[in-house]
């Protein structure tokens, strides 16, 4: 019901996150009773440096997936649901310190983004779509919007395969926040100036495969092509419009009854 996916962090985030991942008992909650089920995820991430970026850097990534939520009358998943439905939408974007790369000598840094949101998604057997709309409430506070689907194949209970397309939208303030270019940074550094408007920030494919241990268990790769459009392509700032995400996560399911 919900996924949150960070870009970019530190290795002290990794540990702060990765304690309390391996320590948390495990409770099964009754069905009807309140509680919550949800799954953790920890694990390094390998992905382009910064939007646009030639190269990419090792990193920390983490997963966040709600299962189940009952408070009273309040009661979200606890089985499959196939049709119309609405789910929730975060993602975190690390910064970007123009310090740290001689590409980006004399651009302004762009402050840590956290987007909130959602929107609808179609569930089946086999197959989901979405589309969702994000805030960035903290750093480059525009909207973003995502639209795509996967295809599932199921070869074991154990084993979940996935791929599907995405595309990412961005409005203006995004595209500039990250590819463009103002005049007093381009007097600062080797860039012409470039004003980003709203559009098609990328359009890719994603493909995961999921393999479960055991109840509590599980560990999940992922690989994600991006390749960038419209003005985010078109930018000084971006020396590839190929951009390419890889990742392994090891999950833990948490089941809490209050």
């Amino acid at each position: 019901m919900g996924y949150c996916y960070q870009t970019q962090s530190k290795d002290h985030i990794m540990r702060a996150i990765l304690v309390p991942l391996l320590c948390l008992p495990t409770f099964v909650a009754a069905q009807e009773n309140n509680g919550i089920a949800f799954t953790l995820g920890l694990g390094p991430q390998s992905a382009p440096e910064y939007f646009g970026a030639e190269d990419n850097e090792i990193g920390p990534t983490g997963s966040f997936e709600l299962e189940r939520l009952k408070l009273g009358p309040l009661a979200l998943g606890g089985q499959d649901r196939y049709g119309f439905g609405f789910g929730g939408s975060v993602r975190f974007i690390g910064a970007r310190d123009a310090d740290d790369y001689d590409a980006l000598e004399g651009l302004d840094d762009v402050d840590l983004s956290v987007e909130l949101g959602g929107g609808l998604e179609f569930n089946a057997p086999n197959y989901e779509l979405y589309a969702k709309l994000r805030y960035g409430v903290i750093g480059h506070e525009s909207l973003v919007a995502e639209i795509g689907g996967d295809i599932f194949y199921r070869p074991s209970d154990a084993i979940t395969l996935s791929a599907g397309p995405r595309i990412l939208w961005g409005s203006d303030d995004y595209a500039q926040t990250y590819f463009g270019v103002s005049d007093a940074e381009s007097a600062a550094s080797s860039f012409d100036a470039f004003d980003a408007g709203a559009g098609i920030v990328s359009a890719g494919v994603e493909a995961e495969a999921k393999y479960q241990f055991n109840d509590t268990w599980g560990v999940i790769g992922k690989m994600r092509f991006d390749q960038l459009r419209d003005d985010a392509a078109d930018s000084p700032i971006s020396q590839s419009d190929d951009q390419v995400t890889a990742s392994v996560v090891l999950t833990r399911r948490i089941s809490l009854g209050f």
